[in-house]
């Protein structure tokens, strides 16, 4: 029997519907297949300026993350690099979806997707060839500081300067801008991401446990539940104590300080009148280097210290072996103090598995005198634009460049000094003590020498933040 005129036209519909939903699917997973990342795109909110040479139109935002297998801890993805490297690579892993384009101009473009639905960064990178970090000049950002005053709680009242009553803010609002390029936007998300399962340590004396204080107070800023990151010890941070540990619980690692004036070993001799007297053995490598060993990523400073008294002075105070030279010159102990650091990381830092930075000498601005004989710098409240003063390089840094050139195992300078020229406005000068009830600020000793926070250790922290997004390469597959 013949089909009706009316099943016809419902088969013929049917068909058609179905037809038409194939069509659909396919012009939808086509274009899906074709575009993976314009979601992701048009989700992403976090915006960084490129590492690229300025042009005369904006560059591309830049955000760099490589964040590790949660389930791993690889301390390998850390590879030492050359402080001078002229050409930039950037490698990542990641245990998610990551689209990657590589222009002919050498730029790079990722965006990452965790395999939760959450977009952690977007990439486009030049690799500026000839791009000294250290070189450049400070400039006005409203965007600055990185955190509140007073907002971080581990801020010790020496270097809380606002709170202990700075009233002018504009120190405040200076970004270190590089001559040939820009730094990546410190993004403290991205920063905790690469710690992760490692242990981070700031290794010398209170210049380290100023910028110890500011890393703290930066990465504080990435943590949505601030009670995630604690004090192992439930120590407060002072001068006091040379040894803390701060622990991050959604990304199992440490940032830690140790305390260590002159990276080699201080002891004491006993005079022929009974009295004790200090002692500095050049030729052996300070007590905490026990601790050294289980850093991943290392920071070690010492400069100020060698400007004291009896180490200027040099009278029975240095010491190879047993013995204690009379008289001894205290810029040739600094030599042989760094040869002896220099020997003790080549013959225990595996290179394949630890990072060691050296940060460099952070200058002072005392007027009229130095620190113990009333040297001042209160009421600088802008940094240095031009003169002699920027080009001031010590005789120390000199020494730092030539020790490191002769090691077996890569250090990364943090050549900060001439960055620090500038800085004349930065240090808690008269307000390194908490003055606000009432009782009259002091003027006969002031600090030119260490720095407010939030401040200038903040660039030094975002140098190494920098440092860790040039020395890697985007290798993904889609």
């Amino acid at each position: 029997m013949a089909t009706s005129f009316p099943q016809k036209n419902r088969y013929t519909f049917t068909t058609f519907f179905f037809l038409l939903l194939l069509l659909l699917s396919i012009f939808f997973f086509s274009k899906r297949a074709l575009e993976p990342s314009l979601v992701l795109y048009r989700d992403l909110n976090l915006k960084t300026p490129s590492l690229s040479p300025p042009t005369t139109s904006p560059q591309p935002i830049s955000v760099f993350a490589s964040p590790s297998d949660p389930e791993r801890v690889d301390s390998s993805a850390l590879q030492p690099i050359s402080p001078r490297s002229e050409s930039v690579s950037i490698e990542s892993e990641f245990n998610g979806e990551v689209a990657v384009e590589e222009k002919s101009n050498g730029s790079v473009s990722a965006v990452v997707d965790d395999n939760a639905g959450n977009v952690f960064m977007e990439e486009k990178v030049r690799r500026p060839e000839k791009c000294d970090l250290y070189m450049g000049k400070w400039v006005k950002d409203e965007d600055y500081p990185l955190y509140r005053p007073g907002s971080c709680p581990y801020v010790d009242e020496a270097f809380r300067c606002q709170g202990n009553g700075r009233r002018d803010s504009e120190y405040l609002k200076w970004r270190w801008k590089p001559d040939g390029c820009d730094l990546p936007r410190f993004n403290a998300t991205d920063f905790l991401m690469k710690l992760r399962g490692k242990r981070l340590m700031l290794v010398g004396d209170s210049m380290n446990r100023n910028q110890f204080e500011s890393i703290l107070c930066l990465l504080r800023e990435g943590l949505p539940d601030k009670s995630k990151m604690y004090e192992i010890h439930g120590y407060k941070i002072t001068k006091g104590r040379g040894y803390y540990v701060f622990n991050f619980l959604d990304y199992n690692c440490t940032v830690e300080f140790v305390r260590s004036h002159f990276l080699v070993k201080e002891g004491i001799r006993i005079n022929s009148q009974g009295n004790s007297n200090p002692t500095l053995s050049i030729d052996r490598i300070d007590k905490s280097a026990k601790r050294w060993k289980r850093a991943d990523i290392l920071v070690f400073n010492t400069g100020h210290w060698w400007t004291h008294g009896k180490t200027a002075r040099g009278k029975n105070y240095y010491k190879e072996g047993d013995f204690i030279y009379p008289k001894f010159d205290a810029a040739e102990a600094y030599r042989r103090s760094l040869r002896t650091w220099a020997k003790w990381i080549d013959e225990n830092v595996n290179p394949e598995k630890q990072l060691v930075f050296y940060r460099g000498y952070s200058s002072a601005h005392f007027r009229g005198g130095d620190w113990d004989s009333g040297g001042t710098c209160n009421g600088e409240t802008e940094p240095i634009l031009s003169g002699a003063f920027l080009d001031n390089y010590p005789l120390k840094m000199k020494m730092v460049e030539e020790v490191i050139k002769e090691m077996r195992v890569p250090v990364l300078l943090l050549n900060v000094t001439r960055l620090t020229n500038f800085r004349k406005d930065g240090h808690p000068s008269i307000y390194g003590k908490n003055v606000t009830d009432g009782r009259k600020v002091s003027t006969r000793r002031q600090d030119c020498s260490h720095w407010c926070l939030p401040g200038v250790p903040d660039v030094w922290n975002e140098l190494i933040y920098a440092s860790l997004v040039l020395k890697q390469t985007i290798s993904s597959t889609i």
